[in-house]
């Protein structure tokens, strides 16, 4: 029997070459090893960069980062394991107990969960206020308010919040100021440009752009509140994993290409969807009708977005029926994948909500929301014409 030879159980490098890979490399390593402890003490004290413990970091969520850093005009981005992961980190690394929160009224509906259900038992206090009228966001201030938390366009209902009213009261009462920009994307707005103090993705919608990776992002402009919410992934293990950072990467390179195209599609369905019987109204930015229309244009020119949301006539069951009659079609509570998928909020997003509460946002049972993707816009336009005049 042979010993075992040294070199099958020890780490190897890559050979040495005068070429490099195009690719980035995928390091799935969990630690990094040092040469010796005073190596490992200038690491975690700042005199030498380098990697130990992936969960404190790793170069795939590094590169990553700088990417969405470029896109937003930020610095010293964050990669989390998830949209929701960036949100808890900025909540429970910036706030403490005693401290009040302004939400949007239209968030999502996790974000909606976590600041009436979940930060309350930490003992921090929300109020909901809708993010279309500035004043209301003001009239919610209490002495105790620390942070205001904004999506620039709601989700579902895509209402478009007075970004600049809300910047400017957040200015004046030193509140800090949370974007959630996973909508609007980099391509149509940068909050940092507009007086946000953290910007939030969730990188698993439209900047990875394939439903094959579930990762978020978050970026601070002050450099205590990114130590803060540094210190708060690590703890909470809120990590992202190399192999979704490296796919999302490779999602990146393309994000500019799908997200014009799919926003092409997208006011062209709306103008199809208007016009189609069975469609009680259709909401889309770009749109005149929509309530918000001037703000859009004001704040985001011509960048409408790839999402469009619609409410069906009927309940229930023309719900249902409306999907099986577009088998083709991914029906899934998501959105910004390369190909369009329809969401149901009643059943999905938003079903944490009571029936009177998804009233009042205007989510009924025939709503629907519709992330557009980079089909022919022909093919779309067939699908849904010929499956609500299948189910009418």
């Amino acid at each position: 029997m042979t010993d075992i030879p040294k070199n099958l159980v020890r780490r190897t490098g890559f050979p040495e070459s005068v070429s490099r890979a195009v690719v980035t490399p995928l390091q799935p390593s969990v630690v990094y090893a040092s040469p010796d402890p005073d190596t490992l003490d200038a690491q975690y004290e700042g005199g030498q960069f380098g990697y130990t413990y992936s969960r404190e970091g790793h170069p795939n969520a590094s590169v990553l980062a700088s990417k969405i850093d470029a896109l937003e005009c930020g610095e010293g981005g964050l990669i989390t394991a998830s949209g929701m992961a960036a949100v808890t980190a900025t909540m429970l690394g910036l706030l403490g107990q005693g401290d009040h929160i302004i939400g949007g009224d239209q968030l999502y509906g996790r974000s909606l969960r976590m600041l009436t259900q979940d930060l309350p038992r930490y003992g921090i206090t929300a109020t909901l206020a809708d993010p279309t009228d500035a004043q209301a966001i003001e009239q919610a201030i209490r002495p105790e308010t620390k942070l205001i938390l904004v999506e620039v366009v709601s989700n579902p209902t895509l209402r478009v919040a007075d970004m600049d009213g809300i910047a400017d009261i957040a200015k004046r009462h030193n509140l800090i100021l949370v974007v959630d920009n996973t909508f609007t994307t980099p391509r149509a707005y940068q909050p940092f440009a507009y007086g946000a103090d953290v910007v939030i993705h969730s990188v698993t919608k439209l900047l990875s752009g394939h439903s094959d990776a579930m990762l978020g992002y978050v970026c601070a402009r002050d450099p205590d509140h990114r130590a803060a919410l540094e210190s708060t992934i690590v703890t909470l293990g809120l990590t992202p994993s190399p192999y979704d950072c490296w796919m999302a990467e490779r999602g990146l390179m393309s994000f500019h290409l799908r997200y014009d195209r799919a926003e092409e599609n997208a006011a062209a369905l709306a103008d199809h969807l208007a016009g189609l019987a069975g469609i009680k109204h259709v909401l889309y930015p770009g749109r005149a009708d929509h309530p918000d229309h001037n703000r859009a244009g004001a704040l985001l020119g011509p960048r409408f977005g790839n999402m469009v949301s619609f409410e069906l006539s009927g309940g229930r069951a023309m719900a249902n029926a409306l999907t099986r009659a577009m088998p083709d079609m991914a029906f899934a509570p998501t959105l910004g994948d390369i190909g369009t998928t329809v969401s149901h909020a009643a059943s999905s997003s938003h079903r944490g909500l009571t029936p009177d509460g998804r009233a009042a946002l205007g989510i009924t049972e025939g709503f629907f929301r519709v992330s557009v993707g980079v089909e022919d816009i022909a093919l779309l336009k067939d699908e849904f014409a010929n499956a609500l005049a299948q189910i009418s």
